[in-house]
C-alpha cells in the first residue's frame, strides 16, 4: 500500500531527523527509493486525464469539439459531442458518466457526426446527419448519462434521450450532496447560471464539482433538430429557438486541478471576478474562432483575466495541425505566440494529457 503524499514527507522528515540525532551523514538508499516510488506512484495515480476526440487521429481539425476529462477517482466527462464522433458507438467513448453541453448550435450539439474516423480532411471532414436526436442525446442515451447543463436546454436534451430510449428521462437522485455515477438510466442534472452539482464515483471520498458559468455568446438549437409543425413556422422567418443562455463550466477535479471550459465566448468581465477571482481556475480549455473570439482577445483573457497555469487550445475552425505539428501561419499558431508565461498545448485528437492538481502537464503534452 501507498503512503499517503501528506504523509510521505513527515516520514522522511522524522528519519532524517532520528539519523542527524545519532549523527550519521547518510539515509539509506533504500528508504529513499521506497519514499520516492511510493510519492511517484501516488502522483501518477492523482493526474486528470484529457482525451480530445477530433475527426483525424494525431491532428488538430477544423471540426473537432469533443472532449473526455476522466478524473482520479474514475469519473469520466465528455464535453461538447459535436460532429467530430461517430456517435455513440465511437469506440473511443467508453464510459461516459457525465455528459456536459455549452450550447446548442450544430457543431457543439451535433446536429451531424463523422461519417467514419478519418473521413474527409483535416480542413473539412466527411459528415452525416444525426438528426433528429443528435450525437449528444445519442451517447447520453447510450452510456446512461448524467445530463449536466442549463435547464432550458437539459429539458430539450432530455426529452431527445426519451425519444431514443421510449422512456421518460427522469431527474437525477442525489445522496449526501451528490450524484453517484455510474446511473442505472440517463438522467436530467439540469440547473441555471452559477449552478452546480457534485458526480461522485463509488467509494469515492470526494466528487467532481461542475459548475455552470456565464458565456458571452448565443444559444440557438438548428431547425433540424426541432419537430413538426415549429420546424416549417420558424424556417419562415429564418429565425430558430433559443434555449437559454450560452455558458462554459469551471470543473474542480479531486487532485485539486480547476479547469474553466469557456464555451464559445468573447471576453468578459467574469472571466476575472468570477474564474480567475472565486473559482481560482488554474487551467484553461479556450474555444478559439472568429465568430467568437481572435487570437489577440483571446490572449487577453488567458495573459490579464484568467491567469491560468497551463491553456489548451481547442475549436479552431481550421485544419491547425498538419502530421501532428503546429502549422506556423494558422490562427492558432499566431494566439499561440501572444499568450506570455504560461504553456499552451493542442488539443490533438486521440492524444490523453495528463495535468496535476497545480494545472501543469506531465504527461502526453
Amino acid at each position: 500500500m501507498l503512503a499517503s503524499p501528506r504523509l510521505i514527507p513527515i516520514y522522511q522528515e522524522l528519519y532524517m531527523t532520528r539519523i542527524a540525532k545519532k549523527g550519521r551523514k547518510c539515509i539509506p538508499a533504500a528508504l529513499v527509493l521506497a519514499a520516492t516510488l511510493g510519492a511517484g506512484s501516488y502522483a501518477a495515480a492523482q493526474n486528470v486525464k484529457i482525451t480530445p476526440l477530433g475527426t483525424h487521429d494525431g491532428e488538430l481539425c477544423a471540426f473537432d469539439r469533443a472532449t473526455l476529462f476522466e478524473d482520479p477517482t474514475g469519473v469520466r466527462i465528455l464535453y461538447d459531442a459535436g460532429r467530430s464522433v461517430t456517435g455513440a458507438d465511437d469506440a473511443r467513448l467508453g464510459d461516459v458518466h457525465v455528459v456536459l453541453l455549452s450550447h446548442a448550435h450544430g457543431d457543439h450539439i451535433g446536429d451531424g457526426k463523422l461519417s467514419a474516423p478519418g473521413a474527409g480532411t483535416c480542413e473539412k471532414p466527411q459528415t452525416v446527419p444525426a438528426v433528429p436526436n443528435s450525437t449528444t442525446a445519442e451517447i447520453a442515451a447510450a452510456k446512461n448519462a448524467v445530463i449536466l447543463m442549463v435547464s432550458d436546454m437539459g429539458v430539450f436534451v432530455g426529452k431527445k434521450v426519451e425519444n431514443i430510449r421510449g422512456k421518460p428521462t427522469g431527474a437525477c437522485a442525489q445522496a449526501g450532496g451528490a450524484i453517484s455515477v455510474p446511473q442505472a438510466a440517463p438522467c436530467l442534472a439540469n440547473t441555471h447560471l452559477g449552478g452546480s452539482h457534485t458526480t461522485k464515483a463509488p467509494d469515492a471520498k470526494q466528487g467532481v464539482e461542475i459548475t455552470v458559468v456565464y458565456a458571452s455568446h448565443a444559444n440557438n438549437v438548428p431547425r433540424s433538430l426541432l419537430t413538426e409543425p415549429q420546424r416549417t413556422q420558424l424556417a419562415a422567418d429564418n429565425v430558430s429557438l433559443a434555449l437559454g443562455p450560452p455558458t462554459g463550466y469551471v470543473i474542480k477535479f479531486t487532485n485539486g486541478l480547476t479547469a474553466y471550459l469557456t464555451g464559445d465566448s468573447g471576453i468578459h468581465t467574469e472571466m476575472k471576478t468570477v474564474v480567475h477571482d472565486f473559482h481560482k481556475a488554474n487551467l484553461v480549455q479556450i474555444n478559439l474562432g472568429l465568430t467568437a473570439v481572435n487570437g489577440p482577445a483571446a490572449a487577453y483573457a488567458i495573459n490579464d483575466l484568467v491567469k491560468p497555469a497551463s491553456v489548451i487550445a481547442s475549436h479552431v475552425n481550421e485544419g491547425a495541425t498538419a502530421q501532428g505539428k503546429l502549422k506556423p501561419l494558422s490562427r492558432t499558431a499566431a494566439f499561440i505566440n501572444l499568450v506570455k508565461g504560461r504553456p499552451v498545448h493542442l488539443a490533438i485528437s486521440g492524444r490523453t494529457m495528463e495535468f496535476d492538481g497545480k494545472g501543469k502537464c506531465v504527461a502526453g503534452c
